[in-house]
């Protein structure tokens, strides 16, 4: 069976890693979650001072890029891979409040995206990834063959964010986890480098009011529907793939 790539992009708090830990797993495809690299970069940066107070010299940060080795370690208790930075898994520590609030400054950073970029192209490139982030289908695998882009409304992505960060311990207000997330699509959005924006050719999944177990299935037609175009058109000329028609979502 032919494997393919399927990009996930979208807002933050949309449950993008959630929906494409579970679609890798169905399919038993590797999965990537991009934002949990900048992430690793933001907490280094934290934890060796170079980010002070939400200030840093763009120079000290790409010093310290040599500095940093990234990958991703399998939890067989989470059934998802964790992030390992210079050999120490934080995979707790990448998700802290800190973090989120100094992760975007640091991600529309050139370098830091191409240094982030060439690693995520290497793990994709035999195929058979579920890769999610902010520019996976519009600069990582702008020729994936299966692209969704996920959105949500603003106040549930607030309750899911701050629902997780309170069951990690974290203590922190409605108000400040929404105005994060505004700051964050903002930030991401308008940044010069690799903005978040929807691929031409992604599907727009909004799960405002959809369960996990709907998303899921919702995708997996999409897949499964690729793979009967694939059928047809192999058995009628002898090509690839296809993008399914957008839904309308």
């Amino acid at each position: 069976m032919i494997k393919i790539t399927i990009a996930i992009d979208g807002y933050s708090s949309c449950g993008k890693s959630t929906l494409a830990k579970a679609l890798a797993a169905r399919l038993g495809y590797n999965y990537v979650d991009s934002g949990a690299m900048y992430r690793a970069v933001t907490y280094y940066c934290l934890k060796h001072g170079i980010i002070k107070d939400a200030v840093f010299m763009k120079e000290e940060v790409i010093k310290a890029l040599t500095h940093i080795k990234l990958s991703f370690q399998y939890n067989p208790s989470t059934k998802a891979s964790d992030t390992i930075l210079n050999g120490e898994n934080v995979e707790k520590e990448i998700r802290q409040m800190d973090v989120s609030k100094n992760v975007s400054h640091i991600s529309v950073l050139r370098e830091v995206r191409e240094m982030m970029a060439n690693i995520q192209r290497a793990m994709g490139k035999d195929k058979g990834v579920v890769m999610d982030g902010r520019d996976i289908g519009t600069n990582i695998f702008p020729n994936a063959e299966l692209k969704v882009f996920m959105t949500a409304d603003t106040d549930i992505r607030t309750h899911r964010r701050l629902d997780e960060l309170t069951a990690k311990g974290n203590h922190v207000t409605f108000e400040e986890v929404k105005k994060n997330l505004l700051s964050r699509d903002f930030e991401d959005s308008h940044r010069t480098e690799n903005p978040l924006r929807k691929a031409d050719d992604a599907v727009v999944l909004d799960n405002s009011d959809l369960t996990r177990e709907e998303q899921l299935e919702f995708v997996l037609k999409l897949v499964q529907d690729l793979k009967l175009l694939e059928k047809e058109a192999s058995e009628s000329a002898g090509f690839g793939f296809a993008h399914p028609p957008d839904p309308g979502h």
